[in-house]
């Protein structure tokens, strides 16, 4: 299996490509519009065929690249089901399987964030790797305060579905500020100052005390995200 991690700077949005291997197929988890052309240019000099391009939700902060990398590559683009997002491939379910020829990826419903946010799991050895998007970062987890945001059910989906994966499943968030790249099950169930709390009540507190600035590209970002990525469409 082949794992790269890329980072997009203006965004502090990590993106994800998955592939058998090189000169086998590949998968794309939340690619960015502005990294297009470096997605591009791996794919050739790896010889690798992207089968899917997966956000994991609708962002607010980047404009996706799953509209342009359907229309250089052919591939299908992928979001969950609760997506209002048009435009749109496959849409997964709660644990529906994407399958490579050789790596397999499962959907898991994690509302929150927002109320379309799904993390991805990839069993492997010596442990699986979860990729989190905005439902758990790295000593934080993702805000609550926009596009259907809810506390509540972010706690529960933290507790109920990404917690309770083993202590050495491996952690690989959406974004990080710090300069942090991944983390384990384990240490954020012990590290984590948000999983601190002592029930859904306090987390929805501690969530709604953090005054956090608005996403400067929102108003640009979501309705060409709802779009497909599209931006030349977005109304």
């Amino acid at each position: 299996m082949l794992l790269r991690q890329l980072f997009d700077n203006t965004s502090c949005t990590f993106t994800y490509l998955i592939a058998d291997g090189p000169g086998g197929q590949a998968l794309l988890i939340d690619p960015v519009l502005e990294k297009l052309e470096t997605y591009l240019r791996l794919f050739d000099e790896l010889e690798l065929t992207l089968a899917y391009a997966i956000d994991t939700h609708v962002h607010a902060d980047h404009i996706s690249a799953l509209g342009k990398l359907r229309e250089f590559t052919g591939c299908e683009t992928v979001h969950g089901e609760r997506s209002l997002a048009r435009g749109i491939s496959r849409k997964v379910g709660d644990g529906d399987w994407l399958h490579l020829q050789q790596v397999k990826l499962q959907a898991i419903y994690t509302p929150g964030h927002t109320d379309d946010s799904y993390c991805f799991r990839l069993p492997a050895k010596p442990a699986d790797l979860l990729f989190t998007g905005d439902t758990l970062l790295i000593r934080g987890t993702g805000r609550t305060d926009f596009q259907q945001g809810d506390a509540e059910a972010q706690y529960r989906s933290l507790m109920d579905r990404v917690l309770c994966f083993d202590d050495d499943t491996v952690v690989y968030p959406g974004h990080d500020y710090r300069g942090m790249t991944s983390s384990t099950i384990g240490e954020e169930r012990r590290h984590n100052p948000r999983l601190q709390v002592s029930d859904q009540r306090e987390y929805a507190q501690l969530m709604g005390a953090l005054k956090l600035d608005r996403p400067e590209h929102m108003d640009i970002a979501v309705p060409a995200n709802l779009n497909g990525g599209l931006l030349r469409e977005a109304g």
